[in-house]
């Protein structure tokens, strides 16, 4: 059996995913976590053989959290999840040592198959991403996109706000203060070359970080 931790802060999706892994045949579900501090404990404690990430929770993100284990577990196979479809993060999440990479939109066909694979010794990502991750090497330092010029945490940040979060909520939701969030604010308009936080949002639907 492939023992299996979950990792994802909403509970509706946390058991669909548990239902899918559970119906395999070869994998058990034996950790749940609903954020990135306590998917950080249960992998210390329960020692899966794939930890599966949500790459956004409240706190510390599945970046961080891979940042984190890698050291500590660095045989541990680690799968990441997104709402959205971020290509730019499978730069991101393999670099930083997930072996995988997939959508929960696709995790009901792919899920399975990932996890088997990553607890292998094999890379899984979606094709779109695999696309994207070759179009990066391909284009080097030279051809980069304004996206990678910002951390993981300047990525949640201007999720964020181009949802309409206010700095307050968003301040909360990682656990900073809120001159914190206005300080990263003030750096991704620099760094994109924005005015405000409607051409952060524009910019944001037309990267696919959100649906418009």
């Amino acid at each position: 059996m492939i023992n299996v931790l979950l990792a994802d802060d909403h509970s509706i999706v946390r058991a669909g995913l548990c239902r899918i892994v559970e119906e395999s045949g070869d994998m058990a579900v034996v950790a749940e976590a609903s954020d990135g501090k306590e998917a950080i404990r249960l992998v210390r404690e329960h020692r899966p053989d794939v930890a599966v990430i949500d790459i956004s929770m409240p706190e510390i993100g599945g970046l961080e959290v891979i940042h984190r284990l890698r050291p500590e577990f660095p045989d541990l196979p680690i799968l990441v999840l997104t709402m959205h479809e971020e290509q730019q993060y499978a730069v991101r999440v393999i670099e930083a040592g997930a072996m995988g990479y997939i959508t929960k939109k696709s995790a009901p066909e792919q899920l399975v198959t990932a996890i088997r694979k990553v607890h292998g010794g094999l890379r899984f990502l979606t094709e779109e991403a695999a696309e994207y991750l070759a179009l990066h090497v391909a284009k080097g330092q030279a051809g980069k996109s304004p996206l990678d010029l910002l951390s993981a945490r300047e990525l949640q940040v201007l999720r964020r706000l181009a949802l309409g979060y206010t700095n307050r909520e968003i301040a909360q939701a990682y656990n900073i203060s809120i001159k914190t969030v206005d300080t990263y604010r003030l750096r991704l308009l620099k760094k994109l070359e924005l005015r405000n936080n409607a051409e952060l949002s524009r910019f944001a639907i037309q990267n696919r970080l959100i649906e418009p």
